[in-house]
This record gives structure tokens, C-alpha cells and sequence, in this order.
């Protein structure tokens, strides 16, 4: 859902190929009993054999055309389908027949003038119901207020649609045709609204749609007074995030929820990771005034480390859990911050804490465990690897790690608050903790 849908092959252009005899039939004869008698009887065969998936319930004969220079007929139906929008179809005579969704039927002739070809079955007044299905299909709920057909190819058919909140909007590229049982991709248009493309969202405004931005800040509990918005992006679960540039010249990142709500938010200082950060604010100054507070809150916990770079780990309200890059090459660790209780755990003791540094080098953390070793007395191990194996009922938890020599390891048993090893078993006696060693070397 939400993908970067780019590229239209074809135009509207069903009414531009209709000749005037066939607009003048269609506008005098109208929905009659004897069109639908006609229409039922000639339409689901040529339906069925154009590849139109549609149980017909309705038909009608929209006319005829009679080209004797080319020495072709063309004839024109409506059909009604019992699931879906309807169609007009365009049955050349030992020739392809064409499909167009009633949508694309009706939309206005080039200069203006209402479509001799627009649907008229009873069936087919409200298409604007049947696209909500088809974008329902793809996770979007939205009551239509407005639909317009874009354009379609050989393979696939463009709709905008504007839901009744009045801002919200999507395209939904389906297939041809785009029946009830066609794939649909329903895209947001705030993502064409920043798109470099030859499709575009017209039955709303843009900046209307940005207007969330205002509603997500003031959900926030940061005070935002709110002097520029962007769509930041998407991702797969469906969640939009936008960016919010502040009076104060702070910046924000918000996460909204597929139903609306937000549902998480970082100032730019801690977004530098999440979809390429704050643009309408100065991230690195903002990152640099970060840093130096994550350095004394860190020194704050008995962790010396004048932080470099750090990235932030979600978490719940009123905790800021990061990672923590030092300078000078010394070993990092993840920071968990809260009012009054604030802990640094190294990268190598990390993993027990339920976290895993990935800024800092996996070799940081070697030399922790190589001393935790060496306070068991096994001197002859130079720590290069390590895995956390798991935690047991009473609290303890193990780390298997490798050695540089090559020769087997070792299973450190740790115990928590705080973490401190209490013991170091060889590889060869550690087999009945949780199914033993399993690093390269060790088994």
C-alpha cells in the first residue's frame, strides 16, 4: 500500500471517439425499454469475450455508428455489474471491444460539454461507492465525497479519489478492468504532492492536506507553534510521518497512525535515522546541542563518554533510550534515561538490558568481556566475538563469546541489577545451557 506509483500511458478518451451520431442517440433515446432488451441480449456475450469479469444485471444500447469510408460499425452498451462499477463498451465489428469504467464515461467532453456517453442505468449513479471498496481493499478507509478518472493503460486504470473529511486523498492504480476483483494500490496524495510525475491529486489542496501537521503538534505534549510542514514519507504498515518546523526553531518528526492518530514523535536532535531526518529545521546544530547533553547525562550515570553520534531506541513515554557513539574511539553503550533513574549499559552488556548497539563496532565491546573473563581466571582468551544466548527464570543471563586464538570459548554467566559476571564456563561444560556454544570455533 502507499508505493510511488509513477507513469500514465493512456488518456482519457472514450468520448473523443465517439461520433456525433452515437452522442446525438444517446442524449434522445435515454434508458428505454428497448435499449435494455437489446442490450441484455447483445452485452454479456461481448463482455465475456473482451475479458470484462462482471455478472451483468442491466444493460442498455447506447447506439451505433455506421463508418462506410473505414466500412465499420461500432456499437456502443452500457452494462450494469452486480459487484463493481459499470462500464461502457465500445464493440468494433470483427474487431477488439473496448472497456471504460462509467467514471471515465462521463467525464466532460474537451470543451466542456457534459458527455453524451455517461452512464444513465440506475445501477451506475453512485461510483464513488464502489471506488471506496476498491480502496478498501488495500487498507484505506474513505468515504468518497468526490472521484475523477485520471487515465489508464493496457494494463492499468488511474482514479483520484477526495474523502468527505475533506483533506484526505489517494490514487488508486487498479487494473484493466478494473472490475471488483481487480489488485489495487491506493496511494496518498501527499506522496504525488511532492512527486516529480505525469499524475497529480486535483480534488484537493495541497496545503490543506498538510494541515495535520498543526493537529499532530498540537496532540504532541512539546509545544510547537508551527511555521512550516512536510510530508516526510511513508512506510509499509501503513504510517505517514510528517515534519514540523517550530517558532522557537526547533523542529519535529511526527508518526501517524493509519487511523489518524499520532503515534510517536522525536524532535530533529533524534530523528537523524528516520527517513532522512528534519530538512526544514538545522538538524546538526540541533544534534550537536543533543549530543553534549547526551554526554553529561551519560557522565551523570558513571559512564564517561563525550558523545559523538547517537540514534534513539522507541520507547515509552517519559524515557529516552539511545545509543551512544564515543569519541576518541572509547567503547559506546545504550543510554536509558528517566527522571530521577538513568543507566548506561555497554554495548557488550547491552543485549541483556533487551538492547543491541549497531552504531558502534561489534569489536567495542570485546574488551568488556575479555576482563569479565579474566576475573574467572581464564587469562589465555582475547574476546572476538559474542552472542547473547538467553536469560533463565532466576534472573541470571549468558553471553557465549569466541576467542582470537581460535582454541574453544566460553559461556559468561551474568546477574542483573546491576549486570556483573559471576562465572565462566568452558564451551566443552556449558552444552546444557540452553543448547551449549554455537559460534564459529566454539563447537
Amino acid at each position: 500500500m502507499r508505493r510511488m506509483t509513477i507513469g500514465l500511458a493512456a488518456a482519457l478518451a472514450v468520448v473523443a471517439l465517439a461520433p456525433a451520431a452515437v452522442m446525438s442517440q444517446s442524449r434522445d433515446s435515454g434508458v428505454t425499454e428497448q435499449s435494455r432488451t437489446q442490450g441484455m441480449a447483445e452485452a454479456p456475450a461481448l463482455a465475456q469475450a473482451a475479458g470484462l469479469n462482471c455478472q451483468i444485471v442491466d444493460a442498455r444500447l447506447v447506439g451505433k455508428n455506421e463508418d462506410r469510408r473505414a466500412k465499420t460499425s461500432t456499437s456502443y452498451y452500457e452494462v450494469d455489474c452486480q459487484e463493481g462499477m459499470g462500464f461502457v463498451m465500445e464493440a468494433v465489428s470483427g474487431g477488439a471491444t473496448n472497456l471504460f469504467t462509467c467514471l471515465e464515461a462521463g467525464a466532460p467532453t474537451a470543451d466542456g460539454k457534459p458527455s453524451a456517453l455517461a452512464c444513465q442505468l440506475p445501477g451506475n449513479q453512485n461510483p464513488g461507492a464502489e471506488l471506496a471498496k476498491l480502496a478498501a481493499k488495500d487498507g484505506v478507509a474513505c468515504t468518497v465525497a468526490n472521484s475523477r478518472a485520471i487515465g489508464r493503460s493496457a494494463t492499468n486504470t488511474f482514479f483520484e479519489i477526495a474523502c468527505d473529511d475533506g483533506v484526505t486523498g489517494y490514487i488508486l492504480n487498479t487494473g484493466y478492468p478494473a472490475t471488483a476483483d481487480t489488485t489495487v494500490d491506493a496511494t496518498n496524495c501527499l506522496i504525488y504532492d511532492q512527486a516529480s510525475t505525469n499524475i497529480s491529486c486535483e480534488l484537493g489542496d495541497a496545503a490543506a492536506r498538510l494541515q495535520v501537521v498543526d493537529q499532530m503538534a498540537a496532540a504532541d505534549a512539546k509545544s510547537c507553534a508551527v511555521t512550516n510542514r512536510r510530508f516526510v514519507g511513508a512506510t509499509t504498515d501503513g504510517s505517514n510521518y510528517f515534519e514540523a518546523a517550530c517558532e522557537d526553531g526547533k523542529g519535529y518528526i511526527y508518526k501517524v497512525a493509519t487511523t489518524g492518530q499520532l503515534s510517536e514523535s522525536w524532535d530533529c536532535a533524534r530523528a537523524l535515522g528516520i527517513l532522512g531526518g528534519c530538512t526544514l529545521t538545522d538538524a546538526r546544530e540541533a544534534a550537536t546541542e543533543q549530543a553534549a547533553l547526551y554526554t553529561r547525562l551519560a557522565k551523570g550515570a558513571g559512564f564517561d563518554c563525550d558523545v559523538e553520534r547517537y540514534a534513539a531506541f522507541p520507547a515509552a513515554a517519559g524515557k529516552d533510550v539511545v545509543e551512544l557513539v564515543c569519541k576518541d574511539g572509547k567503547p559506546g553503550g545504550v543510554g536509558v534515561f528517566e527522571t530521577g533513574k538513568s543507566a548506561v549499559y555497554n554495548c557488550a552488556y547491552a543485549p541483556i538490558a533487551g538492547y543491541r548497539c549497531g552504531l558502534n563496532d561489534d569489536s567495542a565491546a570485546y574488551p568488556a568481556l575479555t576482563a569479565d573473563l579474566k576475573k574467572h581466571g581464564r587469562d589465555s582468551c582475547e574476546v572476538s566475538g559474542q552472542r547473547l544466548v538467553g536469560k533463565t527464570a532466576d534472573g541470571s543471563a549468558y553471553i557465549e563469546v569466541a576467542c582470537a586464538d581460535g582454541l574453544a570459548g566460553y559461556m559468561i554467566e551474568y546477574k542483573q541489577n546491576p549486570i556483573v559476571s559471576s562465572d565462566a564456563l568452558g564451551c566443552a561444560f556449558a552444552k546444557g545451557i540452553a543448547g551449549g556454544c554455537k559460534l564459529p570455533g566454539n563447537t
